[in-house]
């Protein structure tokens, strides 16, 4: 905070707000200037859209089976958002797949964005060669994947709200290894700014403070001892629910890689089931997705094809509590229940 002052640098991708982008870039595995940071994810996905150029009010691609805020920045970026299913293993979209999606739209696909499902890991590089062969724009929802995101050419976009594994309260960044992509972003995070007062792009305000960007880079300074507290809880979990074949987390949770979310699925469509019982012993879960990006009031009129995988994991997946100091004798507990109902 001394050194805000000290700077009289409140904003505009001041010095701590670029200390706290490279070393996120070298998180990510990228060079410096492949990071740029915003003042929430919602709106970096939105940016990162507009600068590929979609055909205006033609559809872009989504999961339903993802978090409000996608379809919300898809709507923001001046594209109708078209929900389709996702694969019922990986949770994900897959490129191979969307062939026969596209060509049985109704109307032009002009973008896609697939979503990392709560941190879950995706291959960035087979969006990158979909997006070579195809044409169509990309922009991937990596906002839970801040520890597993292996940035490629089209953009990812990471959440760093206080949800996160690292947060700052609120903010995100864009990363991508396609530098003038995101010299142009950088612009349209600026009122269309760069290196001059001229507007040039489409753009709004989206920029980090300093003050976040304090936060942020207080976060990475104990990012190593964090994520080996969040990964032991996640082993607690592994152990606790260990010979179930009732109950099973995600793929690589917590080996792998992490987020601050614990999804687990449970057999024979019983979140219901599993959220009654553990609301009964004032256990809280959270159902984070509800029942799918489609199923909000602002979102079912808008088109989809058929959801049958998104449909199955809204009722088989729930959220348990998880958070750093979550203590292995909550976790047993936690686990007895799930065991007992499932």
């Amino acid at each position: 905070m001394r050194q805000i002052d000290g700077s009289r640098i409140y904003s505009n991708f001041g010095p701590l707000a670029r200390s706290m982008e490279a070393r996120l870039a070298k998180s990510f595995g990228v060079a410096e200037d492949n990071v740029c940071s915003v003042a929430n994810a919602t709106v970096g996905l939105a940016l990162a859209l507009i600068a590929q150029n979609p055909p205006p009010g033609s559809l872009c691609i989504i999961p339903a089976w993802t978090f409000a805020a996608t379809p919300h920045a898809v709507t923001q970026a001046g594209l109708i958002p078209y929900f389709v299913d996702v694969d019922p293993e990986t949770w994900a979209l897959d490129p191979e797949r969307l062939s026969a999606e596209i060509a049985a739209a109704p109307a032009k696909v002009g973008a896609v964005m697939p979503v990392a499902p709560f941190g879950r890991p995706i291959d960035v590089s087979a969006w990158d060669r979909f997006r070579g062969r195809t044409g169509i724009a990309v922009v991937i929802d990596a906002a839970a994947a801040f520890d597993s995101l292996k940035p490629g050419l089209v953009p990812s976009v990471v959440s760093l709200h206080a949800t996160k594994v690292l947060g700052l309260g609120e903010g995100g960044c864009i990363a991508s290894r396609d530098d003038e992509l995101i010299r142009d972003l950088r612009a349209r995070c600026n009122f269309g700014f760069f290196k001059s007062r001229e507007s040039r792009v489409t753009a709004t305000n989206a920029k980090l403070s300093e003050y976040h960007a304090a936060v942020g880079l207080a976060a990475l300074d104990e990012w190593d001892v964090a994520r080996q507290e969040w990964l032991a809880v996640a082993d607690e979990y592994s152990r606790a629910l260990q010979g179930s074949n009732r109950v099973r987390l995600q793929a690589g949770f917590g080996t792998e890689w992490i987020a601050a979310t614990c999804v687990v699925m449970v057999a024979d469509a019983g979140a219901d089931r599993v959220e009654q019982a553990l609301s009964a012993e004032k256990i809280e879960t959270r159902r984070w997705w509800g029942r799918g990006a489609h199923d909000h009031p602002a979102t079912r009129n808008m088109p989809r094809s058929s959801l049958l995988a998104t449909e199955s994991l809204a009722q088989s997946t729930i959220g348990l509590p998880f958070y750093r100091d979550l203590e292995p004798a909550a976790i047993d507990r936690i686990a007895n229940c799930l065991h007992a109902v499932a």
